[in-house]
């Protein structure tokens, strides 16, 4: 069971210069690379429909890293650290760099765990390494495969939840980790902005109270969802 230490004071790992340059290294090379991958995949992925639409996605930007901007990252890790967070959840590893964002806010709370979960094995190994680069690996659990899978079951109560994967899977996912969130629990999405009509129906959900949620957007990067977890409706 993952449990909350006292805090320790004063600490802030992700400004460490360990932890800093482990960022640094891979925005930079998200900057090189990324923008190819998109070109390349989304002509071929933007007019397919269904489960295959994930895998060959998943294939064709397994070289791209589609990092959270700077700020939201920063974000993540004052939400982290000011929310109490034994037990984080996250949909959409990719190369570990919101990962390293949440984890470095687990580390400086005193103690926790981190879950994150990523559809491309080759990318959750890489993952892994970049973790261990930081000096992070031993506060998260990568688990590889479909995240409306490899989330069930969470053994422990939710503290907070980023959902960055796939957008059509956004509120199934939910559904899915939902059981576990504490009330009081914090649950972000990224990339409103770009995704408004795909996340259509996870804004309508964690906008309304019937459902269990008080939530609000966040002008920040791709635009951001911010939703409290009330409890059980």
């Amino acid at each position: 069971m993952a449990t909350r230490k006292a805090p320790l004071p004063d600490i802030c790992t992700l400004t460490t210069p360990k932890v800093h340059g482990v960022l640094e290294r891979l925005y930079k090379r998200a900057k090189a690379v990324d923008q190819a991958a998109l070109d390349a995949a989304n002509p071929v992925t933007d007019a397919m429909h269904g489960e295959d639409k994930f895998k060959v996605r998943s294939e064709m930007l397994k070289t791209a890293y589609l990092p959270v901007p700077h700020d939201v990252g920063r974000l993540l890790y004052m939400l982290a650290r000011t929310h109490p967070c034994a037990m984080i959840v996250e949909f959409g590893t990719s190369f570990a760099i919101s990962t390293i964002h949440l984890a470095a806010a687990v580390r400086d709370n005193g103690g926790g765990k981190v879950v994150t979960t990523e559809l491309n094995a080759e990318k959750a190994a890489q993952a892994g390494e970049n973790l261990r680069e930081a000096g992070l690996v031993d506060l998260v659990e990568i688990r590889v495969g479909d995240a409306r899978q490899t989330l069930r079951g969470l053994e422990d109560a939710v503290d907070f939840a980023f959902i960055d994967g796939w957008k059509e899977l956004y509120l199934p996912v939910l559904k899915v980790i939902e059981p576990r969130l504490r009330p009081g629990a914090l649950v972000v999405a990224d990339n409103l902005a770009s995704a408004g009509n795909i996340l259509k129906d996870y804004v309508d959900y964690v906008g309304s109270e019937q459902h269990g949620y008080l939530s609000v957007q966040v002008p920040l990067g791709d635009r951001l969802s911010v939703a409290l977890r009330l409890g059980s409706r």
